[in-house]
């Protein structure tokens, strides 16, 4: 089974909980997995677990500031990440316009510059249309584990 570790970014609490939930079902499917409430570098380096970044959307589609120092850490530092599987989790608010879901686009762009390797579409969940991020995000967990 994998070993996921899931990097969470969160200003209300919604990608956490999501994040939470995410690991509940992956964990009853015998995987392991952590959940990051403030990752840092030393979180992804010595192990290749497969990343899993579920985070909230802030201000104009910036990263919000529990996960903005690993953010800044890993645009800064790039460490060389060759092949890891990540896959995107984003929440965010679509009457936001072009920013919408930005967070998960920052990471998503910072991970492939380390060489990571996406697994899967970027999951984006609008809170216009959706109340609980959870009912999407973990059918979508449940897919992409198995691509990794």
């Amino acid at each position: 089974m994998a070993a996921v570790r899931i990097l969470t970014g969160s200003v209300y609490g919604g990608a956490l909980l999501t994040a939470r939930r995410i690991k509940q079902e992956l964990e009853s499917r015998d995987h392991t997995v952590t959940v990051l409430e403030h990752p840092t570098l030393d979180d992804i380096t010595g192990n290749d677990d497969a990343l899993l970044v579920c985070t909230s959307t802030t201000g104009q589609g910036e990263v919000p500031d529990n996960l903005l120092p690993f953010y800044a850490d890993l645009r800064e530092q790039l460490p060389q990440q060759p092949g890891r599987p990540f896959g995107i989790v984003v929440l965010g608010d679509s009457s936001y316009g072009d920013t919408f879901c930005g967070a998960g686009d920052l990471l998503e762009e910072t991970l492939y510059e380390t060489g990571a390797r996406k697994v899967g579409d970027t999951l984006r969940i609008d809170a216009l249309e959706t109340m609980e991020p959870e009912a999407e995000a973990v059918p979508w967990a449940l897919e992409w584990i198995n691509g990794i």
